[in-house]
């Protein structure tokens, strides 16, 4: 008597989750969801399937989840064993011919696929893509620039690192229409035809707004942004995002991030979230509670 009363309750608290996230699973419903991947949620064996099996869910309740991965932690190690020598300007890194065939190598070759095998073992039909598929990305050389000592500034040359010029969705749209889940390397090709690794956050964020997606989660290493007193900030426009940049709240590493989002909200997308993705199903409490997990950055 005890199972089975354990089990009705059991029951009647998952029929309870159910319908309390129905409202949320209509809302995103035949809506795409981009989802930027890397960190440590990658790395993790046993979070990288519940990710990958919340993927395949978004796609079974009518959402349409694109996923775009990093992999510097891999590229590095496979540098590392190939005995490249990479060099940094101004703490990036410049990508010589040899570094972007390494890139492109582990980006679109052992990562994606792994990823593409976690949805399949998860159930659900993924399909593995880099940018130069479909002419997805058309990328350009990334320019930087440093101010020098007299005021003047000096363009610096990172080599093959690029960002995205152009995004052509239509590879996007006909997964969109069907049972197949994207899975995209940030790699593209230029006007002239050579190879561009591009920061994979950045490419999340092109894709979104080319994709008129509803939202773009960034799955990073931390809870969200934070305030001064390290509590988590649920919500932001962009307007208070670019207050907290100038007043010193969002600093360092955060700063691209949230630049990244801002980006992405003016151009279209409804709204871009950073969350922790070492949260178990940090995905799924984002979009189907009511209170979420991390920082939504949306339109004043």
């Amino acid at each position: 008597m005890t199972d089975v009363t354990n089990d009705r309750q059991g029951w009647l608290e998952h029929a309870k989750v159910l319908s309390e996230a129905l409202p949320f699973m209509r809302a995103y419903s035949d809506r795409t969801i981009v989802v930027k991947y890397g960190g440590n949620a990658m790395d993790k064996a046993d979070l990288s399937e519940l990710f990958a099996r919340d993927i395949v869910l978004l796609k079974q309740v009518g959402v349409d989840p694109v996923v775009v991965h990093g992999g510097g932690p891999q590229i590095d190690q496979m540098l590392k064993r190939l005995n490249i020598v990479t060099e940094r300007v101004d703490g990036l890194r410049y990508t010589d011919r040899a570094t972007v065939e390494v890139v492109e190598m582990v980006l679109a070759g052992s990562i994606n696929k792994k990823i593409v095998s976690a949805i399949a073992a998860a159930g659900g039909y993924a399909i593995g893509l880099s940018g130069k598929d479909a002419r997805l990305i058309r990328a350009r050389k990334l320019r930087r620039f440093r101010t020098e000592a007299d005021g003047s500034t000096t363009e610096l040359d990172l080599g093959f690192v690029g960002e995205p010029a152009e995004i052509s969705p239509h590879i996007l749209d006909i997964a969109h229409k069907s049972d197949l889940i994207p899975v995209i390397a940030p790699v593209g090709a230029g006007s002239d035809g050579e190879t561009y690794n591009i920061n994979a956050d950045t490419a999340a964020g092109a894709i979104a707004a080319s994709a008129k997606a509803c939202r773009m989660l960034m799955l990073t290493d931390v809870s969200g942004v934070l305030d001064r007193e390290g509590n988590l900030i649920p919500e932001m426009t962009v307007a208070q995002v670019e207050a907290a940049i100038k007043d010193g709240t969002i600093s360092g590493g955060m700063i691209p991030k949230v630049e990244t989002c801002v980006e992405a909200v003016k151009a279209g997308v409804e709204g871009a979230v950073i969350l922790d993705g070492r949260v178990p199903h940090a995905i799924l409490l984002e979009l189907f509670t009511p209170h979420g997990v991390g920082t939504l950055i949306k339109a004043d």
